[in-house]
């Protein structure tokens, strides 16, 4: 026991981010749920009052983007079928992990955010939101989304239920800086938070609830 609080504090330590936004820190690695520190994160998640900032599933072998909105889905960089078997595991380990969460789930309009949204937890479920939006489709409006985000991340939550965001790893690398630099939240990774309010978020951690596929990172075609 005092081993799996120490590793939480570790996290705790990580990074806080507020008005001011983040400072430079070491990046995070992605903990499984085994791990000591993958444990403490799953018991704070149980009791509820976090933010599960959940990375799209596996995008391996998968065109990249060709901004193209006439061609809907066939021009952007979707999901793989790896990925949308990841994706259904991921909604089925949270559920059987007993992790609470609020409804409705969150989910950016980028096909392989509400993909993964809808697969893991149904679409009756999910909400599609612009605040969710991936950097790269923010068409000039980048500042607002990463202020939907950071609102997002530090809005309180009652304890009981986690707040469920499904989206991107580069907004949050924008908000977070260095401590999210590389592999740090694989694809399908999930990144739990304690929202603060006007002080903003600390990230306590990334969570692989669900293996990583090809590392986490693959490259698009």
């Amino acid at each position: 026991m005092a081993r799996i609080l120490l590793g939480l504090l570790a996290i705790l330590a990580v990074t806080s981010v507020g008005a001011q936004g983040a400072y430079a820190q070491p990046a995070v690695q992605a903990f499984s749920i085994e791990s000591d520190e993958g444990t403490a994160l799953l018991e704070r998640l149980r009791e509820g009052g976090l933010v599960m900032y959940i990375r799209h599933a596996d995008t391996s072998g998968q065109q990249c983007d060709t901004y193209n909105d006439s061609a809907g889905r066939e021009g952007q960089r979707n999901i793989s079928s790896m990925g949308r078997e990841q994706a259904v595991e991921l909604g089925k380990r949270i559920e059987e992990l007993g992790i609470p969460v609020e409804e409705p789930i969150l989910s950016g309009p980028v096909y392989r955010a509400r993909d993964t949204a809808e697969l893991a937890f149904g679409v009756e479920r999910v909400s599609v939101t612009d605040s969710l939006l991936a950097d790269d489709y923010s068409r000039g409006r980048l500042d607002w989304v990463l202020s939907e985000h950071r609102r997002l991340f530090s809005e309180p939550m009652a304890p009981g239920k986690n707040r469920v965001l499904v989206g991107h790893r580069t907004p949050a690398q924008m908000i977070f800086g260095s401590v999210l630099s590389g592999t740090s939240l694989p694809e399908a990774g999930v990144m739990v938070l304690a929202p603060r309010g006007a002080e903003g978020s600390d990230l306590l951690g990334v969570l692989e609830i669900v293996p990583a596929i090809n590392g986490g990172n693959p490259p698009c075609l």
